[in-house]
C-alpha cells in the first residue's frame, strides 16, 4: 500500500515540566529533547510505521535543522521529496506539563510545498492515500490524483480554493482554527470526522449518515498530548486507503490517537 502526507515540518524542542509557567516565574525542567515535528512529520512517520513506505511532499529550510529535519526522517522510513526555501526552518517550542498537555509556540513562518515546485507530485496518482496537512491550492490539486484524500480543516481556505472533493476531513470539534460548518466545501467532502478528544467524535456522510465513535482505551496515564490529531488522521487515511467502513476506520484512527497519547513528543524517542 502507497501512502503519502502532503505538509510542512517544524523542528520543536520539547521540555517537560510540571506546570506552565506563569509570568514572571522560573521553573525547572526534567528533560528536554528535540525532534523533526509538525503536522507534515507527525503523520508522515505514523503512516511509514502503519504500511512500511509513505512520502513527505514538504518544504524545508536551507540551513542545518532543515537538514537535520530531513536526516531524521528519513532515518525513520519516510521518503522526503522536500523543496528547500532560502528562509530558516520553522522552529517550535513546547511544554509538556505533568497532564501531558503540551503547550506550543511557534518560531517563524511555515514552509508549505507548492504545486510548482519541483517533486515528482505524478507520482500520487499511483499512492492509494494521501493526508493532506498544508499546501497551497495546487498541492491539493495534486493530492487528488490520489485514490483517497484526507485532509485537515486547518487548511479549510486553501481547500475552498482548490475545489476539489475530499474523501473525509477530519476537525476539532474544540479547536477554533479547525470550524467547519456544511457548505463551506464544495464539492462537500463524503466524510466529515469531529474528533472530541477524550469523549471520542462525530462523523457524518455527504449522504447525511451520521454517528459517533468512542475513543480507544489508553491503557495508562496521558504522556503527552502532542501529535494525537495528526496521528488520528493518519490512522484514518490508511484505513480509508486499504478499503475499511467508517466505523472500521474510526476505529483505527482511534487507536493511533491513543498510541500517541502514549508516547513522548513526536515520536516517542
Amino acid at each position: 500500500m502507497r501512502t503519502a502526507v502532503v505538509g510542512h515540518v517544524e523542528w520543536v524542542e520539547f521540555v517537560r515540566v510540571e506546570q506552565v509557567p506563569t509570568p514572571g516565574a522560573i521553573i525547572q525542567a526534567s528533560e528536554s529533547w528535540t525532534e523533526a515535528a509538525g503536522g507534515g512529520a507527525v503523520a508522515s512517520v505514523r503512516l511509514a510505521a502503519l504500511t512500511g513506505r509513505c512520502t513527505l511532499y514538504t518544504a524545508l529550510g536551507r540551513d542545518a535543522l532543515g537538514d537535520a529535519s530531513f536526516t531524521e526522517l528519513t532515518a525513520r522510513g519516510v521518503g522526503v521529496e522536500a523543496a528547500r526555501v532560502p528562509e530558516p526552518q520553522r522552529r517550535g517550542f513546547t511544554f509538556v506539563d505533568a497532564q501531558g498537555e503540551r503547550t506550543i509556540t511557534i518560531i517563524g513562518e511555515k514552509h508549505v510545498p507548492s504545486g510548482q515546485d519541483g517533486l515528482p507530485w505524478d507520482e500520487l496518482g499511483e499512492t492509494d492515500a494521501v493526508y493532506l496537512v498544508s499546501g497551497d491550492a495546487q498541492a491539493v490539486k495534486a493530492a487528488r490524483r490520489a485514490r483517497v484524500l484526507v485532509a485537515t480543516a486547518r487548511s479549510l481556505p486553501v481547500l475552498q480554493e482548490a475545489g476539489v472533493e475530499l474523501d473525509a476531513l477530519v476537525r476539532s470539534a474544540r479547536d477554533p482554527s479547525e470550524r467547519y460548518e456544511p457548505g463551506d466545501l464544495d464539492p462537500r467532502p463524503k466524510l466529515v470526522v469531529a474528533t472530541d478528544g477524550r469523549n471520542g467524535g462525530t462523523w457524518q456522510t455527504a449522504g447525511g449518515e451520521e454517528g459517533s465513535y468512542k475513543p480507544a482505551l489508553l491503557g495508562g496515564p496521558i504522556v503527552d498530548a502532542y501529535g494525537a490529531g495528526d496521528s488520528f488522521a493518519a490512522g484514518l487515511t490508511y484505513a480509508l486507503g486499504r478499503g475499511d467502513d467508517v466505523a472500521q476506520a474510526l476505529d483505527v484512527a482511534a487507536t493511533c490517537a491513543a498510541a500517541a497519547l502514549r508516547r513522548r513528543g513526536a515520536h516517542g524517542t
